[in-house]
């Protein structure tokens, strides 16, 4: 994060001009201290990325911006309205034929700059990530650099789209296959993950030649916006790109625009099913809720199901969409693993949830599972003010607490029993969710058996980390549509279009 004095910030303002620099000042947070104390200053936009520009709404309206640590007000950001919207959708519907013509290499080049400055700046975005998202820091830095990775993975991919050409089985047709881009792409990312969300969908859009048109979620919106600049930096085209924070009202009208031919979401299940139903004639993929299982059999090591808890569940407090959410134990294992696991946690840093309605929610799960019947083991102290919520450990859950099926998404550990490892698989697919799971077992057979037995898109198999720009991210059931990431993420935003040839001539 660079320094930056008063007297740069009004520089800047007058400089630059079509860009709010603010000077804000940020507090200690936590008693651990895990902001840089070093850094007076910080500058971030506020403004829409609109076609190429940082512009006020065309209204003037704007929306507050908080820090959940303490509930102070960062900044006020500027609100897209449906004229807003209209403009940036217009915009990218006029740019997207000569992006779609050029150069993989042009394309590329542009991601991998963006990259490049991504890496240079990880330690601002990071602290923009805290300020706005209010998490630890070292989950921000984790989350810069894996953010930035998709640029790099999906700059690559864009020298590397590829088609086919055979002869037709009868021999009367070449057969010829060629990628084109869908074309303009509408996509709205979460909070829990503001940079990597809009990495991973930008990035395989940009590399395959299509126009996007971002909503931020608005509770940390500026992270978005900063990666705004470093595209415009990068020499992104204009027009190509625009990130609009706004009311979700807002963009109704673009779903029944014919022109948008491309939906990604991440976000909630009845959401993502909601907007399914209104864009019948885009293509559409979804990354949804989920309900993990961390499903520890009868010979697992349990050394390694301890150590592999803090990453499987206390990432960013617990929100995250493939955060393990039912632990489920083989009953040899339960008393050692939650007596373990209690310790191990115990100090382990953690931010405040999003906000205060996330808090009544969580609160409402916990009180229902002690309600009926679970054992409270341990439970942290947090700061009185501010979204917090301690972490907690529950043992005896039964299977009738609602956060057996409701994804809990704070930073709860709830242990379930197995009587059997058939009895734990049986558990882990009991649930109409299926992102990601988590398996234990130290022999590889019996793991791989028992993984490819779970109906989740994604198994972390004795380890607590799954996501990876290079690997296929998404789920099956209620938790999604399609994949992000790996080879297949650049395929979700293209299309392939036969062409058939005359057949060889006969000789």
């Amino acid at each position: 994060m660079r320094n930056v004095a008063p007297v740069f910030v009004d520089i800047v303002k007058r400089v630059r001009g079509v860009c709010l620099v603010d000077a804000y000042r940020p507090p200690q947070i936590g008693e651990g201290g895990d902001f840089f104390n070093t850094v007076d200053y910080m500058t971030y936009q506020n403004k829409l990325f609109l076609a190429g520009s940082f512009v006020d709404a065309s209204d003037g309206g704007t929306f507050e911006v908080t820090n959940p640590r303490d509930g102070s007000v960062i900044t006020a950001v500027a609100s897209a309205t449906e004229d807003d919207i209209k403009k940036a959708f217009d915009a990218a519907c006029e740019a997207q034929p000569a992006w779609a013509k050029t150069s993989p290499r042009h394309r590329a080049d542009i991601l991998r700059r963006a990259y490049e400055e991504i890496m240079e700046r990880k330690d601002e975005i990071a602290e923009l990530m805290t300020l706005e998202l209010g998490r630890a820091l070292p989950d921000s830095q984790g989350e810069s650099v894996y953010g930035a990775e998709f640029f790099r993975w999906f700059a690559a991919e864009a020298e590397r789209m590829s088609g086919d050409y055979r002869l037709a089985p009868t021999g009367n047709a070449r057969i010829v296959e060629v990628q084109q881009p869908v074309g303009p792409v509408l996509a709205i990312t979460p909070w829990n993950f503001p940079l990597a969300m809009g990495t991973r969908k930008l990035g395989p859009a940009l590399a395959a030649g299509c126009t996007v048109v971002l909503k931020p979620a608005s509770k940390t919106p500026l992270t978005m916006l900063l990666l705004a600049e470093i595209l415009d930096h990068a020499g992104l085209d204009k027009g190509v790109v625009s990130i609009l924070p706004c009311s979700s009202s807002a963009l109704e009208p673009l779903y029944s625009d014919p022109r948008l031919r491309k939906l990604t979401f991440t976000g909630s299940t009845a959401v993502g099913k909601e907007l399914a139903t209104k864009v019948p004639t885009a293509r559409v993929s979804l990354e949804l809720g989920g309900n993990a299982p961390f499903v520890v059999l009868s010979d697992a090591d349990l050394d390694t199901a301890v150590e592999a808890t803090a990453t499987a569940k206390m990432r960013g407090a617990g929100q995250v969409c493939i955060a393990a959410n039912r632990f489920i134990v083989h009953r040899d294992l339960r008393a050692d693993f939650v007596a373990q696991v209690t310790e191990s946690l115990k100090g382990t840093e953690y931010g405040p949830l999003s906000g205060d309605d996330q808090v009544e929610k969580v609160t409402e799960l916990v009180d229902d599972a002690l309600a009926q019947g679970a054992t409270l083991v341990w439970q942290d102290e947090v700061p009185e003010t501010g979204s917090w919520f301690p972490l907690t450990i529950l043992d005896n859950v039964p299977t009738t607490a609602r956060m057996y099926k409701e994804e809990i998404f704070g930073p709860v550990v709830a242990v379930y029993e197995a009587a059997s490892d058939e009895d734990a698989i049986a558990m882990a697919n009991d649930t109409n969710f299926g992102l990601a799971g988590y398996l234990f077992s130290a022999n590889l057979q019996h793991a791989l058996d028992s993984a490819e037995r779970m109906e989740v898109g994604m198994v972390g198999v004795n380890k607590g980390g799954i996501s990876d720009a290079a690997a296929p991210f998404g789920g099956v059931k209620d938790s999604g549509l399609g994949r992000e990431g790996g080879f297949q993420g650049i395929e979700e935003f293209l299309e392939r279009k036969l062409m058939s040839l005359p057949a060889p001539a006969a000789k």
